[in-house]
């Protein structure tokens, strides 16, 4: 659109009449307080959406590294019960390009009984000293208790979890029973018990793990559940994570046909699109705070030109073209969104890079957690702050408020200067 004679679009005269609309007179405090809704509106909106992406992003980036810590990237599954040799199979799988750790494993549920009689279920895992070093889970734990190269022979390593259900501590005892009995010449004994002292303490993070998790020592294991040289499966640790699909490719070459490739999306695949779609649905809902602030910009602009419709008339009798007229109430409209966004993204920001001291604070004030963990799984309030998602939100409130000018600032430029004199 053409401006006046000699002038560009969006010239400075333009920006001042602008500016000047958006200023409270008396007589205009109505639509200057629409025009403060819109702007607190757009702000909240835009805080909130980025404050909630953000924590969504850290809880699923902090629940899959948990759960990648604590489970293999691919389990090499034996087509029949067990594995019986694991050894190789381990090697070759540990020889794939792209695998950083191949440790063969027991795994069985148990009853943990500890000093004081308490009881519990438990997934006991047999792994190797030298693998256990290896797992994240164990070696870098969130918080930990007891020495990590103490665990081998009879001495284990527990669950935060499991040791406060037992309430056992480092250098107590824990007695574990399997339904499973030894085989005896009067026939198979109705349960296996055998006792195991707490060498370490780890605490993952996450409530579902540290309240079941039981480590063992592969040769202990493999006497407690009568394995004796066999395996439950191989767990295989790879570089990318993400890219699993590409490390299984790899490994069914090196492997046969007698074992099964499961990964860890196949196990946590159905909890992983759930997340996924969450996201996607939380992102529209919060969308519409936008929206119904962009609609508030839309009232606030067609209450400001019909109050101003006699400088419009002005305006237009002493030479403004339409264009230039709408790109006053553009301009007009579109300060509010600009602003409102800078200030959200600002406040959205801060909110999330402060998001555990801002918890803390509410902590204080309300008196009670606001982060159950046996809950929510983890055990802080997780955020992780993607500048993709930054400018997503960005992006959907200047657009939604650039729109919502357009029909008001269409309306004030079809307005009939001689109609809009003639009124007053």
């Amino acid at each position: 659109m053409a401006g006046t004679p000699g002038t560009r679009p969006f010239a400075g005269f333009e920006w001042m009449i602008a500016l000047r609309y958006l200023r409270s007179r008396r007589k205009e405090r109505a639509i200057s307080a629409i025009t403060g809704f819109s702007l607190v509106g757009i702000m909240l909106g835009v805080a909130t959406l980025i404050i909630v992406m953000s924590v969504m992003n850290g809880f699923r980036d902090e629940l899959v590294g948990r759960i990648l810590g604590a489970n293999g990237h691919v389990l090499i599954l034996p087509v029949g019960k067990v594995l019986e040799d694991y050894p190789d199979l381990a090697a070759r799988a540990a020889a794939t390009p792209g695998v950083t750790r191949a440790a063969p494993i027991i795994e069985g549920r148990v009853m943990a009984s500890g000093v004081n009689g308490s009881a519990a279920g438990v997934l006991v895992r047999g792994v190797s000293p030298e693998n256990a070093k290896t797992l994240e889970a164990l070696a870098h734990p969130e918080s930990s208790n007891g020495a990590l190269a103490d665990f081998g022979g009879d001495s284990i390593a527990i669950g935060a979890g499991v040791a406060d259900d037992l309430g056992v501590k480092v250098g107590d005892t824990v007695k574990l029973i399997s339904p499973r009995g030894l085989r005896t010449v009067l026939g198979p004994s109705p349960a296996t018990v055998r006792s195991f002292r707490v060498a370490y303490i780890f605490r993952i993070g996450m409530t579902e793990y540290d309240k079941i998790l039981v480590y063992m020592p592969l040769e202990a294991a493999q006497k407690f559940f009568l394995k004796q040289d066999r395996a439950d499966m191989i767990e295989v640790m790879v570089e990318q994570p993400d890219r699993v699909e590409d490390a299984v490719n790899r490994l069914a070459r090196s492997l046969d046909a007698r074992v099964r490739l499961w990964t860890w999306k196949d196990q946590n695949g159905g909890y992983l699109k759930a997340l996924k779609t969450e996201r996607v649905v939380m992102f529209l809902i919060l969308s519409l705070i936008i929206l119904v602030a962009a609609l508030n910009i839309i009232s606030g602009l067609i209450m400001l030109v019909k109050d101003k419709g006699s400088d419009i008339g002005i305006l237009r009798t002493i030479g403004l073209t339409r264009g230039a007229v709408m790109r006053v109430f553009f301009v007009c409209g579109a300060a509010i969104g600009v602003v409102g966004t800078l200030l959200g993204v600002g406040l959205g920001v801060l909110f999330t890079l402060n998001i555990k001291a801002v918890q803390a604070a509410v902590e204080w004030v309300l008196g009670v957690s606001v982060w159950d963990s046996s809950v929510r799984y983890l055990t802080d309030i997780p955020a992780q702050l993607h500048l993709s998602d930054v400018a997503s939100v960005l992006a959907l409130a200047l657009g939604l408020s650039f729109l919502a000018t357009l029909y008001p600032a269409w309306r004030a430029a079809r307005l009939d200067p001689v109609e809009a004199l003639r009124n007053e």
